[in-house]
């Protein structure tokens, strides 16, 4: 075996073939990180020739002249072939250590334990708890607040769309139907209309206390992904006189119905059920005729980004308006992006992260709530891992780090 620098394209052509490639792994966010000051390595592993493990690599000059130095969803091989884990990042060390490096951190692609929908392991089911071990053998140490996600949520395609939709709980199936009984439309943005996106979820951000990635973020990703095909923004919108033509007819129709409906004992039922339909029915005209009054005739109601490599779709971020949650605009963004995804070949939806406290009282349930709606089941990842490159330098780092969290914690009481 042989450890060496690649090609961009060398890599490329592995990545597009490794059953861990990710979009965190791509060339794209490694141009991507450059602007934000970061070098970008490809090294791998040959074997007669032939590739057999790589990875991308980031780097960064950070502490006392020493650079950090990070493999994002990486590295790319096979974590069942001990040699070669052995090989590979005996070697990576030496690599790092030539380039100044004071530490490695990685975070592989791979399934930690595999678990159901309601976050319990499976019985039997995939266990990489032998590649934790080795990781640790050869070094490397747990790290507690990984940058990227441990926890996600994903559904499997491959089925009729029909057949998918039937496999979501009966109350997302209704929020779908009522979305497409109002005429709620969703569409692909353009690049020049995602500033429409970001204030959608600048709004959410500061709803939720976050802060929001940056409209060049936007802009950035879309400039590197989509050549590619491999980025979708889209925006679900109401049209507010189309849907007010649809509530009167609507009222319409329900009055008819009162109307040619005897009012005998037997038939009580049924038109107290229709007197209450007309009530909510006016209800809903009323407040339509004044959104339009105030906001026009097009209403932005919900935004949302997505990332499809290699075999599945990643639902990254979205946005919605709090005061516009009625119309459950988020529920046609996800079903709109089921079937596409399902119509263009790709094995996996994954809704992503989710914090991995299955308690109904964690602050953070609903979101694993929503994403469960859709059926489907929890991945666990191995996590983020860092490995000592020059031990001297690595102490007094996590020493400062350590001191200064300790510091905020102080403050915050």
């Amino acid at each position: 075996m042989q450890f060496c620098e690649l090609s961009k394209d060398e890599f490329r052509e592995f990545l597009d073939h490794s059953p861990l490639q990710s979009f965190l792994q791509t060339p794209e966010i490694g141009e991507l990180r450059k602007k934000g000051g970061w070098r970008v390595h490809f090294v791998g592993v040959k074997e007669n020739k032939k590739l057999i493990a790589a990875t991308m690599l980031f780097s960064k000059k950070n502490f006392m002249n020493s650079y950090e130095f990070y493999s994002s969803r990486g590295p790319l091989l096979d974590f069942n072939n001990r040699e070669l884990v052995i090989f590979f990042f005996q070697q990576l060390k030496k690599y790092i250590q030539n380039k100044n490096g004071y530490i490695l951190r990685i975070d592989p692609y791979l399934i930690y334990h595999q678990r159901d929908i309601d976050g319990n392991i499976v019985e039997h089911g995939i266990n990489n708890e032998p590649v934790v071990q080795l990781l640790k053998k050869l070094g490397f140490k747990r790290k507690e607040n990984p940058e990227q996600v441990q926890y996600m949520f994903s559904i499997d395609l491959g089925k009729s769309n029909e057949e998918i939709f039937q496999s979501f709980r009966s109350n997302v199936r209704n929020y779908i139907r009522k979305t497409e009984k109002m005429g709620i439309v969703v569409k692909e943005l353009t690049r020049g209309e995602l500033p429409g996106l970001k204030e959608i979820t600048e709004e959410t951000g500061k709803r939720k206390g976050f802060v929001d990635k940056s409209l060049t973020y936007y802009e950035d990703m879309y400039d590197l992904f989509h050549p590619r095909s491999e980025i979708r923004y889209l925006l679900a919108s109401i049209y507010l006189d189309d849907y007010l033509e649809k509530l009167q007819n609507e009222l319409k129709e329900y009055e008819t119905r009162l109307e040619n409906t005897e009012d005998v004992h037997s038939k009580k039922g049924l038109r107290k059920s229709l007197s209450i339909n007309i009530e909510n029915t006016k209800k809903r005209i009323e407040e339509t005729e004044k959104l339009i009054q105030e906001k026009g005739t097009q209403l932005d109601l919900s935004a949302a980004m997505f990332m499809m490599t290699g075999h599945e779709v990643i639902y990254l971020f979205s946005g919605n308006y709090d005061e516009y949650m009625k119309f459950n605009a988020q529920y046609a963004i996800q079903w709109n992006m089921i079937q596409y995804a399902n119509e263009h070949g790709f094995d996996k939806y994954n809704f992503y992260g989710i914090s991995g406290n299955f308690d109904e009282n964690d602050s953070e349930y609903g979101v694993y709530e929503f994403k469960r709606g859709f059926s489907g089941y929890v991945e666990e990842l191995i996590g983020e891992f860092q490995m000592p490159i020059n031990l001297k330098k690595y102490m007094l780092f996590n020493i400062i780090n350590n001191t200064k969290r300790f510091i905020k914690r102080c403050i915050g009481r």
